[in-house]
């Protein structure tokens, strides 16, 4: 029996913009990998998703920032998911980055009123962001995969308010 987001899901023709960070490429294929299909199985098609490839994670508000002004002018988005994986390193600019991309897309999709998945891993070490996108994806193994369904769920959501 599906549940009332699914139906809901395949009722809807729905747009999504997908940020995703090309710095620590495998980890964010993976991740984009894991929301493609956590979107498939909430009924969502892979055509009805963009991709935009970004430098890094700094990079990430700012593409978010013209799509929900985009999305302000034309209603073109149901929703934006950004990836991204930043691995600390022996400086401070870990810190930096980390802070002020989290909180660049929160004011973004409080401002804008976007739902908004969050998947920029922030990891100690390569093996935690490793660990956090696997393959075969799932709730429990992909961050990109649970993002995506927080997405869908907000999304839906905010459709009934």
């Amino acid at each position: 029996m599906e549940s009332s987001i699914d139906e809901l899901m395949k009722k809807n023709n729905l747009r999504v913009g997908v940020i995703v960070s090309k710095f620590n490429q495998p980890v964010t294929d993976n991740l984009y990998l894991g929301a493609v299909k956590a979107f498939e199985d909430s009924g969502i098609s892979s055509k009805s998703l963009e991709l935009f490839n970004v430098p890094g994670a700094f990079e990430i508000p700012l593409v978010m920032k013209k799509l929900c002004i985009q999305n302000f002018n034309n209603k073109c988005w149901d929703g934006i998911l950004t990836i991204g994986c930043v691995i600390k390193g022996e400086t401070a600019h870990f810190e930096y980055i980390c802070e002020n991309v989290s909180q660049s897309i929160m004011k973004l999709s409080y401002e804008y009123e976007m739902p908004t998945g969050f998947c920029v891993l922030t990891c100690f070490t390569p093996q935690q962001a490793y660990e956090r996108s696997l393959i075969p994806p799932d709730a429990h193994n992909n961050k990109g995969y649970e993002a995506a369904l927080t997405l869908v769920e907000m999304i839906n959501l905010l459709k009934k308010i």
